[in-house]
């Protein structure tokens, strides 16, 4: 099969389009002919060896942990799904080296849920990772109807979804983002307040009695406003400050989960959930698409489309 690999950590000029041998199939997996390939900074973070303290990389590594395709072949014990299937996952197994940037890419099945049928191969490869990132961080600060909840980067790729779920579950959206992402922020149904000095003073003025839970999709000084503002610490979730559970919030640390993926599928299905893809770009161009996600200046997802 053709894939995208390294030979060892390094830079997006290092990837390199090559054959490779086709995954095997190990028993609880299927076999995925990979329409298309979402692209996350962490693929590039981990590339660097910026995950290495906490992960085993092997190589030559192949990134990606987002697909979107169809199940080719069933392995042992893999009865959940059959050939033919339209899946779509975030495919992070235990060890970083056979990912999504190739044209096949073996998942266990606790990874897969069948691909939402109103999303495009390109927008379902786009939603695994920052999906259920938002989603685990929403279940895990209990959002129900009725509360208000501050959503931190609102307009990003996570801050988007977790906007749009919440909504769904009828609470009350704050989202912070850049001025000019504030148009965006009200089609998803939040009231947009803009980052920076003062903060918790412009959320006050929305909610004066602050909020019942926030999630931080960001860093920074986000976890040290939302505690200014929630009366429990445990209903504020972080997924971008390690320190937050020594301030008595919550770290999220994204899991594969089918229930999740399949919990998004029904959202997106309902027209409750729709995920922006910015650019597509061919597997060859997988360097093109890293830089792309380090200049910082996307709003949505980047996708690698693959023939």
């Amino acid at each position: 099969m053709k894939a995208v690999t390294m030979s060892r950590y390094g830079q997006a000029d290092d990837l390199e389009l090559s054959d490779h041998p086709d995954p095997k199939v190990a028993p609880g997996e299927v076999l995925v002919r990979v329409k298309a390939a979402g692209v996350n900074p962490v693929d590039w973070k981990l590339a660097q060896g910026g995950l290495d303290a906490l992960m085993e990389v092997r190589f030559p590594l192949i990134p990606g942990w987002d697909v979107a395709g169809v199940v080719e072949r069933v392995g042992l014990d893999a009865d959940e799904f059959q050939v033919g299937d339209e899946v779509y996952g975030y495919v992070r197994k235990d060890t970083a080296q056979l990912g999504s940037y190739a044209e096949f890419v073996s998942a266990h099945v606790r990874m897969l849920a069948r691909k939402p049928a109103s999303m495009s191969w390109e927008e379902a490869a786009g939603t695994p990772l920052a999906g259920l990132t938002a989603h685990q961080a929403i279940e895990r600060v209990g959002v129900r109807a009725g509360d208000t909840v501050l959503v931190h980067a609102a307009a990003g790729g996570v801050g988007s979804i977790g906007t749009q779920i919440a909504v769904a579950l009828g609470a009350r959206v704050i989202g912070t983002a850049s001025e000019h992402n504030h148009a965006f922020l009200r089609e998803l149904g939040a009231e947009p307040v803009a980052y920076g000095p003062g903060l918790e003073d412009r959320i006050r003025a929305l909610a004066p009695q602050g909020v019942d839970a926030a999630l931080d999709f960001v860093g920074g000084d986000a976890v040290d406003v939302s505690l200014a503002l929630v009366d429990r610490p445990d209903r504020v979730a972080s997924v971008a400050d390690p320190q937050a559970p020594a301030k008595g919030a919550r770290y999220v640390w994204v899991r594969p989960d089918t229930a999740g993926l399949t919990s998004l599928a029904a959202l997106a299905d309902a027209g409750r959930l729709t995920v922006h893809v910015d650019r597509v770009l061919p597997l060859a161009e997988a360097a093109e698409a890293w830089r792309i996600s380090q200049s910082g200046h996307t709003r949505g997802k980047l996708v690698l489309r693959v023939d």
